[in-house]
């Protein structure tokens, strides 16, 4: 056994390292930049942990979600480690600055990109000599960083390009052009790459073609009713998650919706019952799942075009984490694909923008007041004055109207996806430049699939007879109360 295998036996009670982990962990010990692809459940996380144990230094690790810091703040403190904090806005202000003050003392510091661009927070940590910085779930840096969080195309900026530690970029799934992204933006220099396949051999693909989008909401009761759980279903309205849930829960499941306008804590609650399986579907908005480690969820269903191709695969990579086998459900109906365009294009900022940003800035007055009297959404301003302190104005013209068409051009790369009557195991590895080897038997439903072999009839659950109402429905998420 050699010593960086006793360690990670002491550290964290494994014998063996999964495909891909020693590989990295060896070259980040080396100094080396990093891009690691690992597939959901594939340990991409062990990628950092080991090395702060052998590094001896602080290790960074810039996260995309509240939630995703803390599962792993969690995790870590399980295996018995105390010098762990997330420094993000669950922190108060006190609490805060007493992190700062003493950040040599933790072993795997967490935050996010926007605080990384507090000046304050910026200040601290160049004082610090850090091991490693990780960029956890790095496909952000593409998928949200033109039109969503631009913090995040500036997350390295503060550090001194000849003095920094190694970088680390991990995700599950990125595109060529997401990995040229990410040395791009990261300031990557030379970066050892570890590509596996994004293949799920225990993933089976469904479309299912309707006539309308009213046949949704029955199609899916009738199904979730004879097939078992647990599962999630991702829709694309805050409103249809809780029509979703309640439907589910008058028919005797423990469901529960969940999407970002929700309270932080009640958003955990809710993930926190999934977890424990004292809920049985989650009825989400695409802000649930990214760093929800429930190896046994059956099903993912979609009753929309997910946005990319690249989005579909995260949310499906959710189930089946268990390696048992787990189906993918995604309900299509003509012209659902005007839905997901508008959808994706709502908050960019248009030409309008531009000029009234140009307008109260030559005035004396300070953009921000566009927010003030609602000429725009928070998002749509966040992306305009990242680019406008960038670019000329005609720039920001020629940037929005690029982004605006990527994000139609990729909801009809989803599209040919799912209407194109091809493998879609094939045309997914494909997308992500990568060759499809081998078939599992029921690949998908253009191959040949029978959801009844892949799936188990459920088991019914004792439910309480006034599940429809607000006593019914804390009983059946509280059920140890």
């Amino acid at each position: 056994m050699t010593n960086i295998e006793r360690l990670l036996e002491q550290h964290f009670g494994y014998s063996t390292f999964r495909p891909g982990q020693k590989e990295v962990i060896e070259a980040v010990i080396n100094k080396q930049d990093v891009i690691a692809l690992l597939p959901t459940g594939m340990g991409k996380s062990l990628c950092y942990q080991l090395p702060g144990y052998i590094l001896n230094k602080p290790i960074l690790i810039i996260s995309p979600l509240l939630s995703l810091m803390q599962d792993q703040v969690e995790q870590l403190k399980r295996f018995g480690e105390k010098r762990v904090v997330a420094l993000n806005s669950f922190l108060q202000m006190t609490e805060k600055r007493n992190v700062l003050q003493h950040l040599q003392r933790y072993r795997f510091i967490f935050t996010s990109p926007e605080m990384l661009m507090n000046p304050h927070v910026q200040g601290a940590f160049s004082e610090i000599q850090f091991g490693l910085i990780v960029v956890d779930e790095a496909h952000c840096i593409s998928q949200w960083g033109f039109d969503f969080r631009p913090d995040y195309l500036k997350i390295t900026d503060w550090l001194d390009d000849t003095k920094r530690p190694p970088i680390l970029a991990l995700s599950a799934t990125a595109t060529e052009q997401v990995v040229k992204d990410m040395k791009n933006y990261l300031h990557m220099k030379e970066p050892f790459e570890y590509i596996h396949s994004v293949d799920r051999m225990n993933l089976h693909y469904d479309v299912v073609q309707l006539e309308n989008t009213s046949e949704k909401m029955p199609w899916i009761l009738e199904h979730v009713l004879k097939t078992s759980g647990p599962g999630i279903i991702y829709t694309q309205s805050r409103k249809k998650t809780a029509i979703y849930a309640e439907q589910l829960l008058v028919n005797g499941f423990r469901a529960a919706a969940y999407h970002a306008g929700m309270e932080a804590e009640d958003r955990q609650f809710i993930q926190q019952q999934f977890l424990t399986g004292h809920l049985e579907w989650i009825c989400a908005t695409n802000a649930f799942g990214m760093g929800v480690h429930k190896d046994d969820v059956r099903q993912i269903i979609h009753d929309h075009i997910p946005s990319t191709v690249a989005n579909y695969m995260q949310e499906v990579g959710r189930a089946g984490r268990d390696g048992q086998e787990a189906l993918s459900i995604l309900l299509y109906a003509p012209n659902d694909e005007d839905m997901t365009k508008f959808i994706v294009t709502e908050d960019l900022p248009q030409q309008r923008h531009v000029e009234q940003f140009l307008a109260y800035t030559q005035q004396g007055e300070r953009p921000t007041v566009m927010l003030d009297m609602n000429q725009i959404s928070e998002t749509g301003f966040r992306v305009l004055s990242y680019w406008m302190q960038n670019l000329t104005p005609e720039e920001v013209q020629q940037k929005l109207t690029a982004i605006r068409f990527s994000k139609v051009h990729q909801v009809d790369e989803m599209k040919e996806l799912i209407t194109s009557k091809k493998c879609i195991r094939e045309q997914l590895l494909h997308y992500f430049g990568q060759t499809l080897k081998e078939k599992p038997a029921h690949c998908c439903n253009f191959c040949g699939l029978d959801v009844g072999v892949i799936l188990k009839g459920r088991k019914q659950l004792e439910m309480k007879e006034n599940i429809a109402s607000w006593e019914g429905r804390l009983a059946a998420l509280l059920p140890n109360l």
